[in-house]
Parts: structure tokens; sequence; C-alpha cells
């Protein structure tokens, strides 16, 4: 069984009603970024950052996977599918996607500000004097803006086993996410889903473009992949 690789960005979830901030000039549901996904923000403001992420979680329970997410686990049937996801949502694996790691961290999970590899699962809003068994005041678990991208090496790891590669919905301009691409072996077949693509042609060999939403790029691309 082939081995096929998918990389999502924030596009693969706008088609279900999630909002990012790459499509609204820098800021995510009116706050600017850097307040509310930085450790300075954190820091200045640690209960704003909190209700942040709190009304995120809450929204997780307003939305549903949508057919994107449905057809990326429909390919499981004739690939070993394998989702490196910069979501923090958990709609891949609600849609029943196997295999799915996610590089900036979970909504549903917390972590100790203390002990990183402390980590919770969490459904309730999360507040200000929430402590870890150590101790200490637990956070969302979530990479902000200047800190380490923990599942990096493992993400490039199985890049660099792909005979087929996806890109959906990411501006491929965030690293180090964005330099995934490169483990890729020569000549592997890339195909790239957005509707505002901003990669060209020649950039990679073997690259095609599919200048669609999510959901219509993974009808067009299913077509191509499953018999």
């Amino acid at each position: 069984m082939k081995k096929l690789v998918v990389l999502t960005g924030a596009g693969m979830s706008a088609e279900s009603g999630i909002k990012t901030f790459r499509d609204a000039d820098g800021l995510w549901e009116g706050h600017d970024v850097m307040e509310v996904a930085s450790p300075d923000g954190y820091r200045r403001n640690p209960e704003l950052v909190l209700d942040f992420y709190n009304q995120r979680r809450r929204q997780l329970k307003e939305v549903l996977p949508n057919d994107g997410h449905i057809n990326l686990r429909i390919l499981e049937k004739q690939y070993h599918v394998d989702i490196i996801t910069q979501n923090v949502d958990d709609l891949h694996e609600r849609a029943g996607s196997s295999n799915v790691l996610h590089l900036h961290g979970q909504l549903r999970k917390v972590r100790s500000t203390y002990d990183p590899s402390l980590i919770y699962h969490w459904e309730k809003d999360l507040v200000l004097g929430d402590r870890c068994e150590k101790g200490s005041q637990l956070r969302p678990h979530i990479v902000w803006f200047g800190e380490d991208v923990p599942m990096i090496e493992e993400a490039a790891k199985i890049v660099e086993k792909a005979d087929i590669l996806v890109i959906i919905g990411t501006s491929m301009q965030v690293y180090p996410a964005a330099g995934l691409v490169d483990f890729c072996r020569l000549n592997t077949p890339i195909y790239f889903i957005d509707p505002r693509p901003s990669i060209h042609q020649r950039s990679y060999p073997n690259l095609e473009i599919i200048e669609d939403t999510a959901v219509g790029g993974t009808n067009k691309l299913i077509k191509k992949l499953i018999d």
C-alpha cells in the first residue's frame, strides 16, 4: 500500500466555519495574534489568553468535519494516509482519519507550565488556579509564536517516506512547517490544493496545483488517486 502524506493548514478547516488569522489582516477573532499566541502575550495577560482558547475550545463543539476531512478518510481505502496538520482542532480525528500528527498542539489538551511533558485531555474552561499534578499552572497545549515545534522532526521523517505528498489549505509561508515539503524524495508527486496557491509549478518537480478549496480540491484529488 502506497504511503500518502497530507500536510494541512487553516484552509482545511475554514469550510467547517473555523476562522483563521491569515484571512483577517493578522487578527484572530479580533485579537492581535501576538496577544493570544505568544509567550509574552501570556505573561502580560494570562486571563485574556486562557479565555481566548476557552472560546476556541467551545467553538469546536459547534462545528463539524467538512467533506474535505471526510475525503481524506476515504483515501485510506487505497493508501496508508498520514496527516500532518498545523491546525489545533480535532476535525481530522472526528472525520475518522487514523494517523494524525498535530504540529502546533491541540485545543482539547492542556499542559503544565513547569513540565511540558505533563499533558492532559481537557474539555472544560481552563482558568488561573488549574494546576498540574506537580502544582504548576496549566496552559493551552498550543505552540505559540517563538516557541519550538517539538513534533517537527517526527513530521520530517514521515514526509521522507511519502510516495505521494498532498498539501491543503496552507500558505507555505510559516516555518518550520513550510520546510517539510523539502524532505520529500526527488520525483515524489506533489499535489497543492488551495484557492489562492502561493507556490508555483516550477517550484518543485512533479508538482500539480489544484486551485480550489479543501472540499472541491479533495473531490478532484479522489478522482485522480482512487480507481
